[in-house]
């Protein structure tokens, strides 16, 4: 099953920071050999300031507990650097932690500036050190404040582009601390400027498209209404072109959404078209199992598929979220998808055959 791994694809399309529950899934499910994820682990972690984690990854991966010097200088210049930011950042931190003050603040950026810098002595040297300060704080994986101080900064940014930098932070750091509804919102604002904003380049669009679309799978897949939305947003037309386009692999995620959602959408029709035109770049045994019951009419290959697809839910880092009940641990998706595929089956065999040989559902559900 390693092999319908997708982390390699979608890895690069991430913030290192959400790489690593990728891993940890990884990890847990045993797909790839333990010292090939942590040394996975400590090379995304020596591109940030988690530098006590690597150590703790260090020493589990070679089973000491001694830490290299460079590790222990890293850490020392880390928490040097983290006081200077904070120093510097301290006057509109405490300006912001007043209420009586905040209640100064308008809609109008230009004026809450002129207001900080004639009453408060704040300047942009201040609003640019709190940028870097929950930049800063965002790679210590401090997540929570980087938050706070990435909302309040995009409050005072009037540079559009270092707005937009300040919600990618945002939205990443909303979802390592799980906070789906906030991450959706989130999510929604990026797309706005995304579709809207103008671009150097198209391609440059279409490669923050890309980036909203991974981002978006760990938002989708824990909403409670995340699996119409990802409907919504990846067929959207230049949304599904820039999958054909670049990532053809973000088709077993669209493919999953239409099979489990209980609403059959016109739109269903032309997916599978698209399945079937991308098979020579990208297939697995879910986008084959749709292609086995819409194009081929094949129900015994669609019924081995099916077992397939069952393995890649279980170990997708997306798909395979396990949910426990008392002393049972359930893959609420996996019972969505094994019942949904059934059916789809059923309707397909139905609509094409005048008898129906009960046999083929029953061998479905396991019986034979």
């Amino acid at each position: 099953m390693a092999s319908y791994d997708l982390t390699p694809q979608i890895a690069p399309n991430l913030d290192r920071h959400l790489v690593f529950p990728l891993l940890e899934f990884l990890q847990e499910r045993q797909l790839h050999p333990d010292e090939q994820i942590l040394k996975a682990k400590i090379e995304l972690l020596n591109k940030t300031n988690m530098v006590d984690y690597a150590m703790d990854i260090h020493k589990s991966l070679y089973h000491t507990d001694d830490v290299p010097q460079d590790m222990i200088e890293r850490r020392a210049e880390v928490v040097a650097r983290l006081k200077a930011l904070e120093d510097a950042a301290a006057p509109l931190v405490s300006f912001l932690q007043n209420p009586n003050a905040v209640q100064e603040l308008r809609a109008d950026k230009h004026y809450n500036l002129q207001m900080l810098n004639d009453r408060y002595q704040i300047g942009p040297d201040q609003i640019e050190a709190l940028y870097q300060y929950a930049k800063f704080q965002f790679e210590c994986g401090n997540y929570s404040g980087a938050a706070d101080y990435l909302y309040q900064y995009r409050a005072l940014c009037t540079n559009s582009e270092r707005g937009l930098s300040a919600l990618w932070g945002k939205l990443a750091a909303e979802i390592l601390m799980q906070n789906w509804d906030i991450a959706l919102e989130e999510l929604n604002r990026l797309k706005e400027i995304i579709d809207s904003k103008s671009f150097s380049s198209p391609l440059n669009q279409v490669q923050s498209r890309i980036w909203l679309m991974h981002w978006s799978l760990f938002i989708f897949f824990n909403h409670e209404n995340g699996r119409t939305q990802i409907i919504d947003l990846f067929n959207q037309e230049k949304y599904l072109n820039a999958i054909q386009t670049s990532s053809p692999h973000l088709l077993r995620y669209l493919a999953t959404a239409f099979i489990v959602n209980k609403r059959r959408r016109p739109q269903f029709k032309d997916f599978i078209k698209v399945i079937q035109q991308e098979q020579c770049s990208y297939k697995d045994p879910i986008t084959e199992f749709l292609t086995c019951v819409y194009f081929y009419y094949d129900f015994d290959g669609a019924q081995k598929k099916m077992r397939e697809c069952e393995e890649v839910i279980l170990n997708d880092p997306f798909l395979g979220k396990r949910v426990e009940e008392g002393n049972f641990s359930t893959v609420p998706l996996r019972d969505e998808f094994l019942e949904n595929a059934r059916l789809f089956i059923f309707e397909t065999y139905c609509r094409i055959h005048q008898r129906i040989d009960m046999g083929i559902f029953m061998c479905s559900k396991g019986a034979c």
